[in-house]
């Protein structure tokens, strides 16, 4: 009842009130936007919707008018680069997403669900289907949001996105919001052009630990000579 009903009726209340509430503040960023650079307001990006289908994602733009338009931002050459002043500041406070209530509104998206793939992330769109989460509504946040986000190795997150299918409920979407509103404070898995962060991570304490057992090591040889 829920998922195949409930939850579009509280997204669509949701997104409605939002729209409202946020309209002033969405007129400010807007006119930051334009007076930092030169382009439109907002992004648009083609993404993959439920069942595959393709929808334009809407975001207020970050980035600068020239950058690859269908390139995920991992895989930029120094992706900070390309991003404004302003964008910087949207992209760290995930302001840049709330136009996304326009799409939720349209019923292309919804509040909680696996974040929606590039049309061309072929990798992630593949292992999302071992798991069934290319068949549900994508979400403004999700369940691999508040576990990783950029951080996340594909199939990390495509796990994460699977986790969600199976524990779909109102309670567990509630999680994942009050989750969502943590993450956004504290800025928690934003890392430009980070995806797989985390494993990168692990390897870099890994050799920095290697390095200094070997220096120890060495320190010892030393002393007993």
């Amino acid at each position: 009842m829920y998922n195949h009903f409930l939850k579009r009726v509280f997204d669509f209340i949701a997104s409605t009130i939002g729209i409202i509430v946020l309209l002033v503040p969405m007129l400010i960023i807007a006119l930051a936007i334009k007076l930092d650079s030169k382009g439109p307001v907002f992004f648009k990006q083609k993404r993959i919707g439920k069942n595959k289908k393709h929808f334009n994602i809407l975001k207020f733009r970050t980035m600068r008018i020239d950058t690859p338009h269908d390139a995920p931002t991992h895989e930029l050459s120094d992706p900070k680069k390309w991003i404004t002043k302003v964008g910087g500041f949207l992209r760290k406070t995930s302001l840049d997403e709330l136009p996304q209530l326009f799409n939720i509104w349209l019923g292309q998206m919804a509040v909680i669900g696996p974040r929606p793939a590039l049309w061309n992330q072929f990798d992630l769109i593949e292992e999302r289907d071992k798991y069934g989460a290319n068949d549900v509504r994508p979400g403004l946040t999700g369940w691999a949001q508040i576990n990783g986000r950029d951080e996340l190795e594909i199939d990390v997150k495509a796990k994460l996105d699977g986790e969600y299918i199976e524990k779909m409920s109102l309670f567990f979407d509630i999680k994942c919001f009050l989750g969502t509103i943590t993450s956004v404070l504290k800025s928690d898995g934003v890392h430009e052009g980070g995806t797989g962060e985390m494993k990168k991570e692990a390897e870099r304490n890994e050799k920095e630990l290697i390095v200094e057992e070997n220096q120890v090591d060495k320190e010892n040889v030393e002393t007993t000579v």
